[in-house]
């Protein structure tokens, strides 16, 4: 995960800092040497490195911070503070028109930068907000561009314009405006050609469009894996095309993170959203002061909330609940309650998103919480039966056999996992118990 050696060395930074009763001036430019390296480390453009910890420390010298009870919290609270003001303060929405407008987008990228992906997977969020997307196939370049525009806009539910890769993109952009207005469809994302690298060509095809249609933001796709080079190829699509935001892909991956820090301050332009993974859903918009959380390993609360009420449903979750207080669930629960897991991307997103979690601390909980064993354990799951999912009592030594070969596991695993089941009922039963004695005898109520 991004930023995980970043959130590493600030946390044994700021662990140093709260150990010490008052702080001096030395003690401050000690600690911003380390946060200096450690940022430098994550690559993170060396200028915005500079003026950061020149702000930190022009704010962490001030008397009401150095003579103040507790100077240590002081420091941190400003290095979270300025790191906000580094990404960009508030969080920008799209420009989007009102329902009744047809707001164009223009998707700009580099090729491997997951922009035809990305095109896709926004005009997923675009739909969950009640817009009607269009997606439209400008890259008549690249083999197969269109028909993987077309696979995603399929698995999204969203209407792919294309007139193959025959025709000028401009003649297509202009089609695709005209063929959205008359279908009543109020975003057009058109995903343009990207190139290996950066050149004349790809520059004045997108001036073209521009000057053909009224786009109404221009948004530049780049890779957080490529650190910096990231920031340059933002630095110039901004001075050769003009570009209104970005959005930062693979910020799931073996990234330092630098790119998500120094975007904004190199290019005045903000970070509009970021790529968390492979799957369509997985696009988080970007809010600054959460980024600045997830950083300093504080957490993050909010798009916690956020992911669960997306992947959760409400209606399973009633049902389960309604289980739970007869005791009568089974193996179909437990195969829900693992899949909504997965939606809200496993037992590591979501503990990242915690606060005090981050880091070090992260991972050794990652070692305590087995992903595989999970997948196993769901394979074990999908190799029963309807009626022994259903029935886990029926489940003799035979079935139990077929099971452990079906799922290509030992039959100890299948053995444990019906232990395990029959324990958590047993421990729900004398749960419900104790509820029913009410608080007489310091009973309590279950939370259900």
């Amino acid at each position: 995960m991004a930023f995980e050696s970043l959130t590493d060395k600030l946390q044994n930074v700021f662990k140093k800092l709260r150990s010490k009763g008052r702080l001096t001036e030395e003690d401050v430019k000690t600690a911003l040497k380390e946060v200096k390296m450690a940022l430098l480390e994550a690559d993170v453009n060396f200028k915005v490195v500079k003026q950061f910890t020149k702000s930190v420390q022009e704010r962490a010298v001030g008397a009401d911070v150095m003579n103040g009870l507790n100077p240590g919290q002081m420091v941190i609270k400003i290095v979270n503070e300025e790191l906000v003001n580094l990404m960009g303060s508030e969080t920008t929405e799209l420009p989007l028109r009102p329902a009744n407008e047809i707001t164009v987008l223009m998707m700009a990228g580099l090729q491997g930068a997951g922009k035809t992906t990305t095109v896709a997977k926004l005009a997923g969020k675009l739909k969950s907000k009640g817009r009607k997307p269009l997606l439209v196939a400008c890259d008549v370049y690249r083999p197969a561009a269109i028909t993987q525009l077309q696979v995603n806009g399929e698995k999204q539910g969203v209407e792919v314009f294309s007139m193959g890769d025959k025709q000028n993109p401009v003649d297509i952009a202009k089609a695709g405006v005209e063929h959205a207005r008359i279908h009543q469809q109020n975003v057009v994302l058109i995903d343009t050609a990207g190139r290996l690298h950066i050149d004349e060509g790809m520059m004045q095809e997108l001036a073209d469009i521009k000057a053909n249609i009224e786009v109404d933001a221009t948004i530049l796709v780049v890779d957080a894996m490529t650190g910096q080079d990231a920031v340059n190829v933002a630095k110039t699509f901004t001075e050769k095309v003009g570009i209104d935001g970005v959005i930062l892909t693979k910020m799931d991956g073996d990234t330092r993170g630098g790119a998500a820090l120094s975007i904004k301050a190199v290019t005045g332009k903000p970070l509009l959203y970021v790529g968390m993974g492979e799957k369509l859903s997985d696009l988080e918009q970007f809010y600054p002061d959460r980024m600045a959380s997830r950083i300093l390993g504080m957490g993050d609360v909010m798009s916690l909330i956020e992911k669960a009420e997306q992947a959760l449903d409400k209606e399973k979750a009633e049902a389960m609940g309604k289980k739970l207080k007869k005791m009568d669930f089974d193996f179909n629960d437990y195969l829900d309650s693992m899949e909504q897991m997965k939606k809200m991307g496993g037992f590591s997103s979501i503990l990242n998103m915690i606060p005090g979690l981050g880091g070090n601390k992260l991972k050794n909980i990652d070692e305590m919480v087995d992903e595989s064993a999970m997948e196993r354990t769901r394979s074990i799951i999908l190799s029963m039966t309807p009626q022994e999912r259903a029935n886990p009592s029926i489940l003799n030594p035979s079935r139990k056999n077929r099971i452990a070969r079906g799922s290509g596991v030992d039959i100890s695993e299948v053995n444990r996992l019906v232990k395990q089941f029959e324990q958590s009922k047993k421990m729900m039963k004398q749960m419900s118990g104790l509820a029913g004695k009410g608080g007489k005898r310091g009973g309590f109520k279950l939370p259900f």
